[in-house]
């Protein structure tokens, strides 16, 4: 069955919206607009000052889920690189970009494709995209991969190298904001071992962007999404009651605290309330003969908990968009869900172990975790 592409739709002389983009009435950009006036926190890494430049990375964290990084030591050349080998895929013939047609509803994500996850009411989003693995290597099959423009594997493995670089370091910041060691959360997403997933969102112009969205409200399955967009705005993020739109900074990275990181402090949190119940402590922590691998967590949460941020793409009539996003995961065996030695009546679990690849699965098709 021939996959209808919003590309082709979209320069094919389309004057009105056919009725499956139509979002309902309040979801649509017309009705649900950005409030006015309010800047999303964009932070420098080379902020000399270590300790300021963890509490600048929690409190975005933890008020907002979102921030801009600037200073990061990705070149802007290697950015403009990566944007251009993805503008080059897109301008392929039809019959080639179909070649790599991929088939979400039969769990074949790689490739090109439409339409990845479930829709409320079975509404499409007006984008189409190319989604691939980069990492770890051993898990990676290049046939996934586009050989058009030839240069494509080379730019995005050194991007995916920096990619790699600047996720350690914020899992670090994210782990030390919270009073942890800081290679906590990088170990409890499996090391070495996390996932690197690329995105390539590609949304044409629509004809009537005040009724269509680019992406629906949504959160990321990740632990930490990275993105990097062209100069069309689009992003909204949804802070204290209303949407935020980002405002485009040349070569800053767009960051999202995604749901593993979420349900990471949240089980943090319950171990916290494990040990605080079961040792002395002092206004210096621990007093325990047992190990320090037992008690590390116990100043986990004490002011707060990170949230993946709701975020949601609007489009644009006269202008494509373009945004290339880094899905930085656990492995897809890696198993999710609270530790059964934290769990007794006060404490219920409150999620449902499963493996990492099984929280995926319910998540693409709105199934209940």
């Amino acid at each position: 069955m021939e996959v209808e592409r919003v590309q082709a739709l979209a320069y094919g002389g389309l004057n009105e919206l056919p009725a499956h983009f139509i979002r309902p009435a309040h979801e649509r950009p017309e009705n649900s607009k950005p409030i006015e006036g309010i800047k999303v926190p964009v932070i420098s890494l080379s902020q000399p000052d270590h300790n300021l430049l963890v509490k600048q990375i929690f409190e975005a964290s933890n008020q907002w889920g979102f921030f801009l990084i600037t200073d990061h030591g990705i070149s802007p050349s290697l950015i403009q690189r990566l944007q251009e080998v993805g503008q080059e895929f897109f301008k392929l013939p039809q019959e080639e970009r179909e070649a790599y047609a991929n088939d979400p509803s039969n769990g074949k994500f790689e490739g090109y494709g439409t339409k990845m996850t479930k829709n409320q009411d079975e509404k499409v989003e007006w984008v189409d995209y190319f989604f691939h693995l980069m990492a770890p290597k051993t898990k990676v099959n290049f046939d996934f991969w586009p050989k058009n423009p030839p240069s494509y594997r080379e730019v995005t493995e050194e991007y995916n190298k920096e990619i790699l670089r600047i996720t350690y370091q914020l899992l670090e910041l994210l782990s030390e904001g919270l009073g942890l060691p800081g290679k906590i959360l990088e170990s409890h997403l499996g090391g070495e071992e996390i996932e690197t997933e690329m995105k390539i969102n590609m949304y044409p112009p629509c004809p009537q962007p005040q009724l269509a969205l680019g992406v629906e409200p949504h959160t990321d399955m990740s632990a930490l999404t990275i993105l990097v967009p062209n100069d069309v705005p689009g992003l909204q993020v949804w802070k204290d009651g209303n949407w935020v739109a980002v405002d485009y900074l040349p070569n800053a990275l767009f960051v999202h605290v995604g749901d593993q990181v979420e349900v990471i402090m949240f089980l943090m949190f319950l171990i916290s309330g494990y040990v605080r119940s079961r040792y002395e402590l002092s206004n210096n922590g621990v007093r325990s003969s047992h190990s320090s691998n037992e008690v590390l967590f116990v100043q986990v949460l004490s002011n707060g908990k990170y949230k993946s941020v709701l975020h949601r793409s609007v489009v644009n009539k006269e202008r494509m968009r373009m945004s290339w996003a880094v899905f930085c995961t656990p492995p897809h065996e890696a198993m999710i869900g609270p530790l059964p030695e934290i769990m007794d009546d006060q404490n219920p679990a409150k999620f449902s172990t499963k493996t990492y690849a099984e929280y995926r699965y319910r998540k693409f098709n709105k199934i209940p975790q």
